[in-house]
C-alpha cells in the first residue's frame, strides 16, 4: 500500500509586476526621440487610485501612430518595477502627449528609459523593442497600497482533482478591506504574464474577497489575481498549488545472484512517481544497520535505472537501492543479496 505525506512548505506565491511585452526585436529604426518631458516631478497616490502625469514626447516617425513611454524603478520599495504610459496620440504639432497613470504600488522613484511604438494592446505588447532614451525622473509617494493574499482549498491539491482559491485584496497599511467592491482579473497561465485588459475582470465583495473554482487542469499552471490598470496591470499575486507527496515504489533485481569477488554485476530496477533524472543509489549493508552507497545512477525517462554491484568478499552480501527525496518522499527497495564466490 502506498503511503502519502504532504509537503511541509509555505504556499508558493510571488508578486506579479506588469512589464511591457515586446517581440524581442530591435528598436524601430524610424523612431527618433529628441525629448521626453513630464509635467510633474512627483505625485502622491493612495489605495486603488491612480495619479495622472502628462507625458510629452518630441521626435520623428514616418507614421501617424501613438507611442508609449517606459519608466523603470531606480529607488524605493513598491511592487511595480516598470511603469508604462497610455497610448500617447500624435498631436498636430508632431509631438505625442497623454497621461501616465501612476498607482500607489509604484511607491519610489522612476526614470524614463525608453519609448516604444504603439499602440500597446494588453496581452500582446509592442512588436519592437524600446528605443532607449534617458529622460526625467518621477518620485512617487504611494500609501495604503493594496495587499493581495490567497488561500487554496484543499491546501494540498491531489492530482486530477478540482480546487478553489479564496483571493483577498486589503489595505496593507491598515490590514482592513477598502470597503468597496474591487475589480480584479483572475488569470491562469498566459493571462498571468500577459494582462488581458479591463474586459477580463471579476468583482470582489465589499470585504475585498472573491473565490474562484478551478479545474484539475488549472493546477498545472500559475494561477493569479491582477489589479487592472491602463494600459497594463498595476499589481498582482501569482501562485502554484502545492501537491501531496507520494512515496515512490522501487524495485531492483541483480542480473546475477552470485559472482566472483570483484566482478561487476548489473542491478536493474524501476521506480514509479519519480521524475526522470532523479538520482538513485546502490547501497551495501555494513555491520548490522549501516547502509553505505557503493554506486550511483539516475532514473531514465522510462522510469528504469541500472546500477553496478561488485562483491567485495566471499559470502552473502546485502544490497538495496535508495531513492532520496526528489519531488517525492525518500524511499528504498527491499534488500536483495549477491553471493561473493
Amino acid at each position: 500500500m502506498r503511503t502519502t505525506r504532504v509537503l511541509a512548505a509555505a504556499l508558493l506565491a510571488a508578486p506579479l509586476a506588469a512589464l511591457p511585452v515586446t517581440a524581442q526585436a530591435d528598436p524601430d529604426p524610424d523612431l527618433h526621440i529628441t525629448s521626453v518631458t513630464l509635467n510633474r516631478t512627483g505625485v502622491a497616490v493612495s489605495g486603488l487610485n491612480t495619479a495622472p502625469v502628462t507625458v510629452t514626447v518630441k521626435g520623428t516617425y514616418d507614421a501617424n501612430t501613438p507611442v508609449n513611454v517606459i519608466l523603470e524603478r531606480t529607488g524605493g520599495s513598491g511592487q511595480e518595477r516598470t511603469l508604462l504610459s497610455t497610448n500617447l496620440p500624435r498631436q498636430t504639432n508632431g509631438s505625442w502627449s497623454g497621461p501616465l497613470n501612476v498607482p500607489s504600488t509604484a511607491n519610489g522613484t522612476f526614470k524614463v528609459t525608453g519609448v516604444i511604438t504603439g499602440p500597446f494592446f494588453p496581452g500582446s505588447g509592442s512588436m519592437t523593442d524600446p528605443t532607449p532614451y534617458a529622460g526625467p525622473s518621477l518620485a512617487v509617494t504611494g500609501t495604503h497600497q493594496p495587499k493581495i493574499t490567497a488561500s487554496v482549498t484543499p491546501k494540498y491539491v491531489p492530482y486530477g482533482k478540482p480546487y478553489s482559491i479564496k483571493w483577498a485584496v486589503t489595505d496593507a497599511q491598515t490590514g482592513k478591506p477598502y470597503g468597496s467592491r474591487v475589480r480584479v482579473e483572475l488569470g491562469i497561465d498566459n493571462t498571468c504574464a500577459e494582462y488581458m485588459g479591463p474586459g477580463y475582470t471579476n468583482l470582489t465583495d465589499t470585504n475585498g474577497v472573491v473565490t474562484k473554482a478551478y479545474t484539475a487542469a488549472d493546477s498545472t499552471a500559475v494561477n493569479c489575481l491582477l489589479l487592472p490598470g491602463n494600459p497594463s496591470s498595476v499589481g498582482g499575486l501569482g501562485l502554484v498549488v502545492l501537491r501531496p507527496l507520494i512515496k515512490p515504489t522501487v524495485s531492483a533485481v541483480p542480473s546475477r545472484t552470485s559472482a566472483p569477488v570483484g566482478t561487476v554485476v548489473p542491478v536493474n530496477g524501476s521506480v514509479h512517481t519519480v521524475r526522470a533524472g532523479c538520482e538513485v543509489f546502490l547501497q551495501r549493508l555494513y555491520g548490522a544497520s549501516a547502509w553505505r552507497t557503493v554506486n550511483m545512477g539516475r532514473v531514465r525517462s522510462s522510469g528504469r535505472f541500472t546500477l553496478s554491484a561488485q562483491p567485495a568478499y566471499k559470502g552473502l552480501i546485502p544490497y538495496r537501492v535508495y531513492v532520496p527525496a526528489c519531488a517525492s518522499i525518500a524511499t528504498a527497495s527491499k534488500a536483495f543479496y549477491i553471493r561473493g564466490t
